[in-house]
């Protein structure tokens, strides 16, 4: 339930690589069958490649009411789903969102890294400003371990499925830019002279950002690959984040076949690909 209430929506196959990825499907059904039974969870049915059902679980009002004050959820607002009908308008992109954590959470098992379910906080908003918020599909945590170094690393994540332009893609970067330089000021006081970026509230340093684009041939994720490196050069203030923050793209294919930390990530100013921690 606890995963639900952080991932919003996920399969059962989902759910057991997420929680228990040695253990079997039938494990992970039963506990979910049992908390739909006592009105907890529920699911909508997707088509499965072989044509089987699969199904999408996720919380009811009554499972949301049950975790919204365990610790590990503080400060994350409750997400019920009130039917199958709006759960399915979520599901797509929710669930490629799941994807992507999976293959970093399968990175970070193979090089004995650190990158566990509640390390990726889906839909984290933050104000740039004006009355206006940049909203990321999620926060990555991950932990490089190599011995006694531990190497801490953040970034925003944005999946794309292809569903919107290139062009409204690449206008995402402008809001991280803005993100970076907005400097929240506390109402009714004067604007200090070297006040500290409203991100140092949440972040040590500013996160990567990383772009994860599928649903579309290869030609055109590269063409929208493209889009966002020309955004990253040509916008002055996108460029000036570029030179103090680490920007990448990779298709999430890739990621799932080779693994994040290949060198399957385009730098968006520029340069040969990479793994996503060498940006």
């Amino acid at each position: 339930m606890t995963a639900l209430a952080q991932h919003r929506i996920a399969t059962t196959g989902q759910l057991r690589r997420m929680l228990r990825p040695d253990g079997t499907r039938q494990l992970i059904s039963r506990a979910l069958n049992k908390l739909r039974s006592d009105g907890f969870v529920d699911y909508t049915v997707l088509p499965g490649p072989d044509r089987s059902p699969t199904h999408a679980w996720y919380l009811t009002p009554g499972g949301a009411r049950l975790t919204r004050d365990l610790p590990v959820l503080r400060g994350r607002p409750p997400y019920p789903i009130t039917s199958t009908t709006a759960a399915s308008l979520k599901t797509a992109h929710t669930l490629t969102v799941v994807r992507a954590h999976l293959a970093f959470a399968s990175d970070a098992r193979r090089l004995g890294h650190e990158h566990g379910p509640w390390d990726w906080t889906p839909e984290v908003s933050h104000s740039i400003g004006e009355g206006e918020r940049v909203v990321a599909d999620a926060v990555l945590h991950y932990t490089v371990v190599r011995g006694e170094q531990r190497r801490k690393l953040r970034a925003f994540v944005e999946v794309d499925r292809a569903t919107m332009s290139g062009e409204r893609l690449a206008v995402k970067l402008i809001e991280y830019a803005r993100l970076h330089r907005y400097e929240a000021q506390p109402v009714g006081r004067r604007r200090r002279a070297a006040a500290e970026p409203g991100w140092m509230r949440w972040y040590p340093v500013f996160p990567r950002v990383l772009f994860v684009l599928t649903g579309a041939s290869r030609s055109r994720l590269e063409g929208r690959i493209g889009d966002l490196q020309a955004m990253a050069t040509q916008h002055p203030l996108v460029a000036a984040l570029a030179r103090e923050v680490a920007l990448g793209a990779a298709v999430l294919e890739d990621l799932e076949h080779h693994g994040p930390a290949q060198a399957v990530w385009t730098p968006l100013p520029g340069g040969t690909p990479r793994p996503w921690t060498d940006l």
